[in-house]
């Protein structure tokens, strides 16, 4: 299948690791020039430097979306520099999972807001494009109750409602889907800390799913991937689950 995203231009948070890395180089993968953020100035480089060694046409640049103001002027120096926008991801996550006032704090900042400023701040890009895509980053945590219930939950769940809001209100102009993960398990990823320093949760979350794995991140990209590009035209406010079955609730 022709995914169609070849020229298109793209923007990625949190893409110097994990699953937003894989969706940088899954749409890179697919033809399209993909600007790509995150906080860690080492880890973006290393990122852009194999990237590039790899031949995709990707360009990381240091923000902390938590920062507003520098997540807008990256958006604008993106769009300014490459030409326009036609895809958004927005993938990065405090992973504040206790429930502190910092961590409600910490997640409404990065995970909400930081969606929300990115979108806003591309929206008329996107809204130029023949083919604009919002594709947000969500989690099971966000459709059921578990571990993660306070505020990493919360929020998650408040992605999924603000993004369908977004398809209904840009009905016909750019679509808005949301990727809801399962537990994803990678080199120096928040499982693999678990797997090392609480065995005991480790296994329990590994023998909730009953594929008896973890979902790797270019099974997430991939999903992200085809949710972004001119392929699924007529999808639109879908959440789509990527979790090996972990989830038993029907999504109505």
């Amino acid at each position: 299948m022709d995914l169609q995203l070849n020229g298109r231009t793209a923007l990625v948070t949190g893409g110097s690791r994990g699953i937003g890395r894989a969706v940088v180089e899954a749409l890179a993968a697919e033809g399209a020039t993909v600007s790509f953020c995150a906080r860690s100035a080492d880890g973006v480089r290393t990122a852009e430097e194999e990237l590039r060694g790899a031949g995709y046409d990707v360009y990381g640049s240091e923000v902390d979306v938590a920062d507003g103001d520098a997540l807008a002027a990256w958006v604008r120096e993106s769009a300014a520099q490459r030409g326009g926008i036609d895809v958004v991801v927005a993938n990065v996550s405090a992973l504040a999972i206790p429930s502190t006032e910092e961590n409600w704090a910490a997640s409404f900042t990065t995970d909400m807001l930081g969606t929300v400023r990115l979108v806003e701040a591309a929206l008329p890009s996107l809204e130029a494009s023949d083919a604009g895509a919002i594709v947000t980053i969500s989690s099971v945590s966000g459709r059921e109750i578990d571990f993660a219930a306070g505020p990493y939950g919360t929020f998650k769940g408040a992605i999924v409602h603000y993004t369908q809001g977004l398809a209904y209100q840009l009905a016909g102009r750019v679509r808005a889907n949301t990727v809801s993960p399962g537990n994803v398990y990678f080199p120096g990823g928040v499982w693999e800390s678990i797997e090392q320093n609480d065995p005991d949760l480790y296994g329990h979350a590994l023998g909730l799913n009953p594929t008896g794995r973890m979902a790797t991140p270019q099974e997430v990209a991939r999903a992200v991937t085809f949710l972004a590009s001119p392929a699924a035209t007529f999808i639109s406010g879908t959440n789509l689950v990527v979790d090996g079955a972990l989830t038993r609730g029907v999504q109505l």
